[in-house]
């Protein structure tokens, strides 16, 4: 393994931010990444752990060792009558997953479809999109101590999730590196349907698929209440049409994806903060969540603040999706991070909620 010096990062995080990392490790294997973690002449200095990149942005340049994780490796491990349990290395691309997932139709992750990053950041972020999140199929995980190297297995409740959240971004933060996630999948799908726009474009490829209605893969999906026509595989691909419709391609415009959490407002204490938005707003998006919160979709309150699709210098939100920051090309993360604060006081004045990032802002 071999170790860098004033390595760029510009290909290594989707906003194409160009900053430059004091020394660079590439691991692949346990023995290396305890190599690097333990060693005496990396002790005394910072840390970063990066994995595809995906939810983050440089400020400046990093004046320590970024270890980029890329330890391989998918298999199913073992399974009963009605469900699979599928280990998975950290360094694998989450898509690539969810792909082994839909064609071994191991069901219960095709909803997280085309979400960005690798699988060792999954849990760390508890990932979740159109229903469904990580912990509801998160079995446990391996991750190496930063302190002394020794391995621990993390469970379920062990990583204290909640929204895009766990015990990784808390008390252990910067404590651990993720080696290995063990999710347990279901053999018979329970399909989860109930946004909207996945109901759409299922009806779109049904559409496309079958001129008459009857024949092709997701014929008959809506006369039928789905019937056997639904499949895992048609949901994935729903979520990836839609996913491709909303974000751009960070391949094209640099973006990490959204940039800040959806607020949760517990209406035991913020009710009549709820009562007097929805007065001034009658049409304003919100979901009720099982914990009796409210949430607020984040890009709405940004919308609703005049951002969407504005631009500042070589930065701004882009054109399709209020939540989504862009670099143009040019922009430092100093800007970008300068432009998510404008925003953030923006919806504050507004609104009365403080937004917090989604992105980790290094």
């Amino acid at each position: 393994m071999q170790i860098k010096s004033n390595f760029s990062l510009k290909t290594y995080n989707t906003f194409g931010i160009d900053a430059a990392a004091k020394l660079f490790a590439e691991v692949k294997d346990l023995t290396g990444l305890r190599s690097v973690i333990t060693s005496l002449e990396y002790q005394s200095i910072p840390k970063l752990i990066l994995g595809g990149g995906s939810n983050i942005l440089f400020t400046g340049d990093f004046e320590g060792i970024v270890i980029k994780i890329a330890i391989k490796g998918m298999e199913l491990i073992k399974e009963d009558a009605n469900h699979v349990w599928v280990k998975a290395g950290a360094g694998e691309v989450w898509h690539d997953l969810v792909t082994y997932c839909i064609e071994n139709n191991f069901a219960g992750i095709e909803n997280l479809s085309l979400i960005p990053g690798l699988v060792g950041a999954a849990p760390i972020q508890n990932i979740g999109a159109y229903g469904v999140e990580l912990k509801e199929v998160f079995e446990e995980l391996e991750a190496l101590s930063i302190k002394d190297g020794s391995m621990r297995i993390f469970t379920n409740s062990e990583c204290a999730f909640g929204y895009r959240d766990s015990i990784f971004k808390n008390e252990l933060k910067n404590k651990y590196v993720v080696t290995s996630v063990t999710l347990k999948l279901n053999k018979k799908p329970k399909f989860n349907v109930s946004y909207g726009a996945i109901k759409e474009a299922l009806k779109e490829m049904n559409e496309a698929h079958s001129p008459a209605g009857r024949d092709a893969q997701f014929g008959r999906l809506y006369r039928r209440g789905y019937a056997q026509e639904l499949s895992i595989r048609a949901i994935g691909e729903a979520v990836c049409q839609i996913r491709r419709s909303k974000l751009p391609d960070p391949a094209e415009i640099g973006n990490a994806g959204s940039f800040f959490k959806n607020p949760e407002i517990d209406p035991d204490v913020s009710g009549s903060l709820f009562l007097e938005i929805k007065k001034r707003y009658p049409d304003i998006v919100s979901y009720p969540l099982r914990n009796g919160n409210v949430k607020i979709p984040a890009g709405w309150l940004v919308e609703r603040s005049g951002w969407k699709g504005k631009r500042i210098g070589n930065t701004g939100t882009y054109k399709d999706h209020a939540l989504v920051l862009v670099n143009y090309g040019k922009a430092t993360g100093k800007e970008i991070n300068e432009a998510a604060m404008k925003i953030k006081d923006s919806v504050k004045k507004k609104f009365g909620i403080v937004l917090k990032n989604e992105v980790n802002v290094i």
